[in-house]
């Protein structure tokens, strides 16, 4: 039986929309020079004119290493990065980000292994009664630790989405990358950000024609304003590289009758642009801009961000 569904409109995010082709090395400007200082999940924090700010997180596994750093980005000047916080003990792996819908300085950070950790941003400058800015650390705090549902012990959860509909309910979008012959996994569910809890989750299998080699399917996803899904992909052949990446228009979410998610991907994702020598791991869209920011996780060379056109209001 064909079961009747209805699309669901994202509110404050963007629409896949073609981007340009390939871009040189030039157009990325550089956060990090070392195997600690990628990017592997980057949300969008503000913006002003031409500058963007935005949260970013970092994979690193030991004790002393960052994990989030505040990012200040715009094509005509250096990026400037100050590291944030992580109060109490700090994630192992952390793989993607997203802010949570109508919750102001609240977003969910996403583990390798599932591990989702819902967090609350204090940022660093406040004005006194008197006038006078007062200078104090940048943090974060752990309001709730959960696990996704549905998570696989063999899985590698490298992309989360989180929007709200048109309903009012609140989705989100979580992706095991898949490798070379494995397919990536992407997973859909309703979530309540009063308890954190999950509807019904709808999955399916994802796999792009490239890169061809050393591929992770899915290494990031975006999710549009009617429910469009793109995703990066990426080659890793080691922590040397040589990288290459690609973004796809994969499909679209839609809701059901009853109010649960649903996937709808593309067995021939559309290809929007190709990314030479980088294996890009975190994108977000600028609201109300075809404009996306993506960063870069170049293991020993370090990490970058740059802008391009794949988004739409």
């Amino acid at each position: 039986m064909i079961k009747k569904v209805i699309s669901a409109l994202i509110a404050g995010a963007t629409l896949l929309a073609p981007a340009s082709g390939d871009l040189s090395a030039d157009d990325w400007q550089r956060v990090g020079d070392d195997i600690t200082s990628g990017v592997s999940g980057i949300v969008v924090d503000g913006r002003h004119g031409d500058t963007v700010d935005a949260l970013a997180v970092r994979d690193n596994k030991e004790p002393g290493q960052q994990r989030l750093v505040a990012v200040r980005y715009s094509r005509h000047a250096k990026p400037q990065v100050r590291a944030v916080e992580w109060q109490g003990e700090p994630p192992v792996d952390l793989e993607a980000i997203d802010a949570v819908p109508g919750r102001e300085g609240e977003y969910v950070a996403l583990a390798s292994d599932g591990t989702a950790y819902r967090i609350r941003r204090e940022k660093g400058t406040v004005l006194r009664e008197d006038g006078a800015l007062h200078r104090k650390r940048d943090t974060v705090r752990v309001i709730h630790e959960f696990r996704l549902p549905g998570i696989s012990p063999d899985g590698n959860y490298e992309g989360f989405a989180l929007a709200r509909t048109a309903r009012g309910t609140v989705v989100a979008v979580w992706a095991d990358r898949g490798g070379d012959e494995r397919p990536a996994k992407l997973t859909a569910a309703t979530w309540n950000p009063a308890t954190d809890a999950f509807g019904q989750p709808d999955s399916v299998e994802f796999s792009v024609p490239y890169p061809a080699e050393h591929v992770r399917h899915v290494s990031d996803v975006e999710l549009s304003a009617r429910g469009g899904l793109t995703v990066s992909s990426a080659s890793d052949p080691g922590d040397d590289g040589p990288y290459d990446s690609a973004l796809y228009a994969a499909g679209r979410l839609v809701a059901r009758d009853d109010g649960e998610a649903e996937l709808r991907l593309s067995a021939t994702p559309d290809r929007l642009a190709t990314f030479a020598g980088h294996k890009i791991e975190a994108l977000a869209c600028l609201p109300g801009s075809r404009t996306g920011i993506l960063g870069t996780d170049d293991e020993n060379d370090g990490g970058s961000v740059t802008t391009a056109a794949f988004c739409r209001p």
